[in-house]
């Protein structure tokens, strides 16, 4: 026959388990406050408006993880630079909480400000490499910047740990950037950049993205930035808007596999920035 439990036991057992409850409930309320606040810091960093001029195409599409506490600090940033050339930037800061979300913040405000000290793509990536040294954090970030002269269409591009840029032209052809890179910034100082020089044609593209968006358990980043190469393709035979063509980068992201940041930016051109 079963022992009752005196009522004083039942009681003290309520009151633990009630306390339990109250205790996971502030957690995940505090939980649930850090990601909407890095959140919001996401979407106070990104640029509100993208830069125009004749002919040329931009968009950008952004799904920030926010599941639990997987907010990372993916970037992507477009901007006019002092000699009237258009700056595009796109990156990862290393990590997934509000640590990462704020670097990236200091990494963009770096790549912005040093712009109006040096436009060449690889020098100011070493530059804002130095910066984030000094500033003493343990993080690091990826990325690529590319400098467009909208008059000749010319894209001068630098890339510091980030995963390549896929092109594609009018006719069909595409493909994956082939450029040497170097490490990520805020790791070494006094690293050199390379700079690679492409032309822009009329009907063409180029696609900046992060990791986020080809690279997953379900997926080798390989496969993935193949998938998004024959995307562009055929999205430039078909003459797709830069918008449409980022549209359906973004919605591959989900194909993935993981809950990582995701960002895309499609850089098109048609007549007079386009070269002749």
């Amino acid at each position: 026959m079963p022992r009752k439990r005196p009522p004083d036991e039942g009681d003290e057992l309520l009151v633990r388990l009630g306390s339990l409850t109250a205790q996971a409930r502030q957690r995940a309320e505090a939980q649930r406050t850090q990601v909407e606040l890095a959140i919001a810091l996401q979407r106070g960093m990104l640029p509100r408006d993208l830069p125009a001029a004749p002919g040329l195409h931009l968009a950008v599409r952004y799904a920030p993880a926010n599941l639990g506490l997987n907010v990372g600090g993916d970037w992507y940033d477009a901007f006019v630079m002092p000699d009237g050339r258009i700056g595009l930037s796109i990156g990862d800061v290393q990590g997934h909480n509000i640590e990462a979300t704020a670097f990236m913040g200091q990494v963009r405000a770096g790549l912005r400000a040093l712009a109006s000290v040096t436009g060449e793509p690889g020098e100011l990536l070493a530059r804002t490499n130095d910066l984030l040294i000094s500033l003493g954090s343990d993080l690091f970030a990826t990325c690529t910047f590319m400098r467009l002269d909208t008059a000749t269409g010319v894209l001068e591009s630098a890339r510091a740990g980030h995963i390549p840029s896929i092109w594609a032209t009018a006719d069909g052809k595409s493909g994956i950037v082939d450029d040497e890179g170097g490490p990520p910034l805020g790791i070494e100082k006094g690293i050199e950049y390379e700079v690679t020089r492409h032309r822009l044609t009329t009907g063409g593209v180029f696609v900046l993205l992060t990791d986020g968006v080809v690279e997953g358990p379900s997926l080798y980043v390989e496969d993935g930035l193949d998938q998004v190469a024959r995307l562009a393709g055929i999205a430039a035979v078909a003459g797709l808007e830069a918008h449409a063509l980022a549209s359906a980068v973004i919605k591959g992201a989900e194909s993935v596999g993981h809950e990582d940041d995701a960002a895309v930016l499609v850089v098109g051109v048609d007549g007079p920035c386009a070269a002749t």
